[in-house]
């Protein structure tokens, strides 16, 4: 079993991964899904988490070993920052969606430099828009954003264009198509429904849903 496929497995065991063909999930972003993947819940999974914090934070020395600060997204990104953080023995800080409304009305919660050089660690990634916003608010404070870790990616053209357009470049733990063949692999999900998202995915690929 691949790597990514041995992740996509942990998001399957912990029931991070829901189905709703008949009544679609929204995202944030507006698009309506029938999946939707909770990787908040690998929280409660020790074996699991740790998995996943070390592969994320394998992923930081292989592709942005300059990094000097774990910037976690709020709210799924932040444990998982922490994790990786002390693994990698490096300072920590997590971003809000936007500046609180009151006290010292941050967006970034604790110390960055304009030295810093910024991962931004991200539970999942669709249209990417989340760790785009974190990016923008982390280069306002003068720090650079060497790039983007996740557990999960929806592999979305538009998620790619996006990154491309702001200078990011991101890498994930698993993907779409991993966790599709882990689940056809372990019965979790049933031929029928690996085919209806298997189709919905293309469809959304192809820019021929929104």
């Amino acid at each position: 079993m691949t790597e990514k496929k041995e992740i996509a497995k942990i998001l399957l065991n912990v029931g991070a991964v829901a189905l709703s063909p008949d009544e679609p999930f929204t995202w944030a972003s507006g698009i309506e899904s029938p999946i939707y993947c909770d990787n908040r819940l690998t929280m409660s999974d020790p074996v699991g988490r740790k998995q996943i914090a070390e592969g994320l934070a394998d992923l930081i020395r292989e592709n942005y070993p300059e990094t000097t600060v774990i910037a976690g997204t709020a709210t799924a990104g932040i444990p998982h920052a922490a994790w990786v953080a002390d693994i990698l023995g490096l300072p920590m800080v997590y971003i809000r969606s936007k500046a609180k409304g009151h006290g010292r009305s941050r967006q970034i919660e604790g110390k960055v430099a304009d030295t810093d050089k910024a991962v931004i660690i991200e539970d999942l990634i669709s249209t990417g828009g989340s760790s785009l916003n974190a990016a923008q608010a982390l280069r306002s404070e003068g720090v650079e954003v060497t790039g983007v870790v996740a557990i999960f990616t929806y592999e979305l053209k538009s998620a790619d264009e996006a990154f491309a357009t702001e200078g990011l470049s991101y890498s994930s733990l698993t993907n779409f198509g991993a966790l599709t063949e882990a689940a056809k692999d372990s019965g979790a999900i049933s031929e029928a429904s690996i085919t209806s998202l298997l189709d919905w995915h293309g469809k959304l690929k192809a820019g021929l849903l929104k």
